[in-house]
């Protein structure tokens, strides 16, 4: 029988493109899309509304799925957004959103899967993190402390699933090319003004992120580790992928706090 995946946040970027690359290599790939009026679909790619931000929505799908195919054998958690914002201009409801997404959301899917995952005594959970889950950028903070909090989330998930047979892993991605500047960014209007006491900053770092972003490479190595895990059992915990992943994740335990924060200061030009 061939697996059933589902995938949150798979309407474009890496999560559309690994939910057709599983769904071409043979798995029942699920892909979440916040759009109500969405069209599932034949074949194994299939569409599905779920909004991580809406409890009801996530149980439903989940509902959905099992009474369709019987079994969720994968989840990938890959809905999620990046705020720009410096800490001190980020407004509450930005911050609360940020969260909601990266991680409440995230917590939320993963607790309606497991009980089923459990049930059959298998399963594998993948959670989409980033490299900013192991190091800091400026302008970035809501977003680090969102995959920083995923990280953390898979180190302790291991230890209660250890027991069912369910492994746990997170992809560190790096930056692609993917619509992630248009659609999964979003700037606090204080912070991008003119009149922000961090506009030097603001001018100088942002257009090195975009243009990584806009002229990054193809995220298909996203998908490859996607598949990798899924057919790995003794795949690594976490995965860095990407070249800012596998560049600073092995830095960042090589060199003490403030050697790293040094070569970051050097390279980024801060």
């Amino acid at each position: 029988m061939s697996k059933v995946v589902l995938i949150t946040g798979a309407t474009s970027g890496m999560g559309e493109l690994s939910a057709k690359f599983l769904s071409d290599n043979g798995y029942i790939v699920y892909a979440g899309s916040r759009d109500e009026n969405v069209k599932v679909g034949n074949g194994n790619l299939k569409h599905i509304y779920i909004d991580v931000t809406k409890t009801d929505t996530i149980k439903n799908a989940v509902k959905t799925i099992i009474k369709n195919e019987g079994k969720i054998d994968v989840l990938v958690n890959n809905a999620g957004y990046g705020l720009l914002a410096t800490l001190e201009e980020g407004t509450d409801e930005e911050m609360f959103n940020q969260f909601d997404v990266n991680v409440f959301g995230l917590i939320k899917t993963t607790r309606e899967v497991l009980p089923h995952m459990r049930e059959a005594k298998s399963g594998v959970i993948i959670n989409i993190s980033s490299f900013l889950g192991k190091m800091g950028l400026p302008l970035l903070s809501h977003y680090n402390a969102s995959k920083y909090a995923v990280e953390g989330i898979v180190d302790s998930l291991r230890f209660e699933t250890l027991p069912f047979g369910i492994r746990v892993h997170s992809i560190q991605s790096g930056l692609f090319g993917t619509n992630f500047v248009k659609k999964g960014l979003v700037a606090n209007a204080q912070t991008t003004s003119q009149n922000s006491p961090y506009k030097d900053l603001v001018s100088h770092f942002v257009p090195i992120v975009a243009k990584a972003i806009n002229e990054g490479p193809s995220p298909q190595p996203i998908a490859d580790a996607i598949k990798m895990i899924i057919e790995n059992e003794d795949a690594a915990i976490a995965i860095p992928v990407g070249g800012e992943a596998t560049t600073f994740v092995p830095l960042r335990k090589a060199l003490s706090d403030k050697e790293f924060e040094q070569k970051i200061k050097d390279t980024f030009g801060i």
